[in-house]
C-alpha cells in the first residue's frame, strides 16, 4: 500500500528541530538550545533516563550540525541524507562555495539527463467496432477495427520526436497513415513542430505556439497535402479564464475551413468542456461532464448535435489501479443504440463500442440502459466491494507484518522521547490553565479512518495512531500558540513516530481556549495553526 498523500523530500530535520524549511540561522540556532536544554544527558541521573537523552541529544546536534552548516544544508535540501553521507565529500574537495556551486550542478545535470532517457512515452489506441444485428444476420458480430499507435520520445533538453501510425478497416475497405512530429522549444515562452504525414493523408506542415502572456497562449499552423498540393492554415487562440476554466477560438482556412468556439473548465471533484463548430456546410456542438465521485469512480454525460449527429452518452468508470481504468457508456442517437467499452491502462486504451439497434425503440432503449445498470450495482455491491475490500486488507496485513517490527522500535523511541519532555510538558499545560490559555486535550496521529473502523484503543501497538497530547503541549508557545509548519513530515517531531508507514496519516487535535472547546484535523504535510475560531465544537 503506497502512501497517497507524498510531500516534499528531505524535511525530516526541520521536523527534529521544530523549525520552518525557511528557518533562518538565528531561528536554527534557538530552536537548537531549546531541544538540547532539554536532552543534555547531564539533567539525568537514571541510566535508563541518561541513555535515551543521550540518544536524542545526538539526534539534536547533528541535525543542528547540518542545518547550521550552509553548503551541508544546501546538499540536504537537495539530496538528502544520502546526498551528505555518499553522494558528496565536504572536505577539501568541496571547500568553496563556487566548487560547491559547480558540483551541485554537475549533479543536477546527472539527474536531468537520466530523467530524459528515462523520458519515453509510448501510447496507442485500438477500437474494435462491433455489431449484435450483423451477428444476427450471420456476418459475423466484427464491424471494423482501428489502431493507432504513437511513441514520444525527449530527445534532448530542448527536442522532442513523435512517430506515430495508424491503421483502420471497415467493411472492405481500409487505409492507414504513418506520422513523424518533430518539436523544439525556442525560448521558455515559444516552441514550433515541424510535421511530415505519409498514407491516405499525406502532408507536411509547421505549427509554432507562443505565450502571449501568462493568461494567453496563441498557435499558428500551416500545411501542405502532397496529394493535391492544396494548403490548410489554421490559427488557436487559448484564454486562461480563471484556475480552473479556459477558452478557446479556432480559425481553419482551407479544404475544411471552419470557425469553432471551445470552453474547459477542470477541478479536483469535476470536468466539463463544449464547443461549437461552424464550416461551410455544415455544424457541430459538443459538450461533456465528468464528475468524481470519489478517489476511484467518475460519472460521464455527453451530448453531440449537428448537421450528421444527435447523440447523448452517459455512464461512469472506475479506477482499478494507479495505471488502469475501466468505462462502461450507453448511447442513443441517430446512429443507434450503442454499448461501449473501455480500458485506459498507462498510455495505452482499448475501445469497444457495441451496436445493439439502429432502431431506436423506447422500450428496447430503456431496457439496454436499466440492465446493466442493475446488473452493475447488483455487481458492486455484492462481489466487487466485498473484493477490493478483502484485498485492501490484505495488503494493509501484508505491510503491517513487514514494518511491525519498525513500528515497534519506533513507538518506544517516542514514548522515551515523550517521557523526557513531561515535566516541561506539565508545566507549560498547568501555567496555560491558570491564565485561560491553550491546552491540548487529545491528540491522535496517524490512520484515523482505519482506527475508526478497528475500534482499537489507541495504547496498543496494533493502533494505527499515536497519542502526542504531550509532545503538542510541550510546543505550545508562552503566548499561548501553537504552529506546525507546512511541508514537514509530522511523523520526524519529537515525540512523534510513523504508526502506519506507507498509508496516509492524519493528525486530529482536540483543544481548549479561554471557555471554548475546539477541534481540527490537517493532513500529514499541512501546516497547524491554533488556536482558531473556525476550530470551535
Amino acid at each position: 500500500m503506497k502512501e497517497e498523500e507524498e510531500g516534499p523530500p528531505n524535511r525530516e530535520l526541520y521536523a527534529l528541530l521544530h523549525i520552518s524549511p525557511e528557518a533562518s540561522d538565528e531561528e536554527i540556532r534557538k530552536a537548537y538550545r531549546q531541544w538540547a536544554q532539554v536532552y543534555h544527558p547531564d539533567k539525568y541521573q537514571a541510566p535508563h533516563m541518561k541513555d535515551t537523552a543521550t540518544e536524542n541529544f545526538q539526534r539534536i546536534c547533528q541535525a543542528y550540525e547540518i542545518l547550521s552548516d550552509e553548503n551541508k544544508r544546501k546538499i540536504y535540501d537537495i539530496y538528502g541524507m544520502e546526498g551528505l553521507t555518499s553522494g558528496l565529500e565536504l572536505g577539501t574537495k568541496l571547500n568553496k562555495a563556487e566548487e560547491l556551486k559547480e558540483e551541485l550542478e554537475r549533479l543536477r545535470k546527472l539527474k536531468e539527463q537520466e530523467k530524459v532517457s528515462a523520458h519515453f512515452r509510448p501510447s496507442g489506441t485500438i477500437l474494435a467496432n462491433m455489431s449484435l444485428p450483423h451477428l444476427l444476420h450471420g456476418h459475423g458480430i466484427m464491424r471494423g477495427m482501428a489502431m493507432t499507435s504513437s511513441v514520444q520520445s525527449q530527445i534532448s533538453k530542448h527536442n522532442t520526436l513523435s512517430i506515430g501510425g495508424n491503421l483502420a478497416v471497415n467493411g472492405n475497405s481500409g487505409g492507414g497513415a504513418a506520422t513523424i512530429v518533430f518539436g523544439h522549444r525556442l525560448s521558455s515562452v515559444s516552441s514550433i513542430e515541424f510535421i511530415g504525414s505519409a498514407g491516405l493523408r499525406s502532408l507536411i506542415g509547421v505549427q509554432t505556439s507562443r505565450n502571449m502572456s501568462s493568461h494567453l497562449t496563441a498557435t499558428m499552423g500551416l500545411s501542405m497535402s502532397l496529394r493535391d498540393g492544396s494548403l490548410n492554415l489554421s490559427n488557436t487562440w487559448v484564454r486562461q479564464l480563471s484556475e480552473t476554466a479556459s477558452g478557446n477560438i479556432q480559425l481553419a482556412l482551407g479544404s475544411d475551413s471552419a470557425v469553432s468556439v471551445g470552453w474547459r473548465k477542470k477541478n479536483q471533484k469535476l470536468s466539463a468542456a463544449g464547443e461549437l463548430k461552424c464550416g461551410i456546410d455544415s455544424f457541430a456542438a459538443s459538450a461533456h461532464y465528468n464528475h468524481r465521485f470519489s478517489s476511484k469512480s467518475h460519472g460521464r454525460i455527453v451530448g453531440k448535435i449537428g448537421s450528421n449527429a444527435l447523440e447523448v452518452e452517459v455512464g461512469g468508470g472506475r479506477k482499478l489501479s494507479n495505471f488502469s481504468t475501466v468505462r462502461m457508456l450507453y448511447s442513443i442517437g441517430i446512429q443507434g443504440i450503442f454499448w461501449k467499452f473501455e480500458l485506459h491502462r498507462g498510455g495505452q486504451k482499448l475501445i469497444i463500442p457495441i451496436l445493439l439497434s439502429r432502431h431506436l425503440d423506447p422500450v428496447f432503449a430503456a431496457g439496454a440502459f436499466i440492465i446493466p445498470t442493475s446488473v452493475y450495482f447488483v455487481l458492486k455491491k455484492f462481489v466487487l466491494k466485498p473484493y477490493y475490500l478483502k484485498r485492501e486488507k490484505q495488503k494493509a496485513l501484508e505491510n503491517k507484518e513487514k514494518t511491525s517490527a519498525q513500528v515497534l522500535e519506533a513507538r518506544a523511541a517516542a514514548d522515551k522521547a515523550q517521557k523526557l519532555l513531561q515535566n516541561v510538558a506539565n508545566r507549560k499545560t498547568n501555567k496555560q490553565l491558570e491564565i485561560g490559555g491553550l491546552v491540548i486535550t487529545k491528540a491522535l496521529y496517524g490512520n484515523l479512518k482505519a482506527l475508526k473502523k478497528r475500534d482499537e484503543p489507541v495504547e496498543s501497538n496494533d493502533s494505527p495512531v499515536i497519542d502526542v497530547k504531550l509532545p503538542l503541549n510541550f510546543l505550545v508557545s508562552d503566548s499561548g500558540q501553537l504552529q506546525l509548519h507546512e511541508g514537514v513530515k509530522k511523523s520526524g517531531i519529537m515525540g512523534f513516530c510513523d504508526p502506519c508507514p506507507g498509508e496516509p496519516k492524519q493528525l486530529y487535535v482536540e483543544y481548549t481556549y479561554g471557555d471554548g472547546r475546539y477541534e481540527v484535523t490537517v493532513d500529514d504535510y499541512d501546516k497547524l495553526v491554533i488556536p482558531q475560531e473556525e476550530h470551535r465544537i
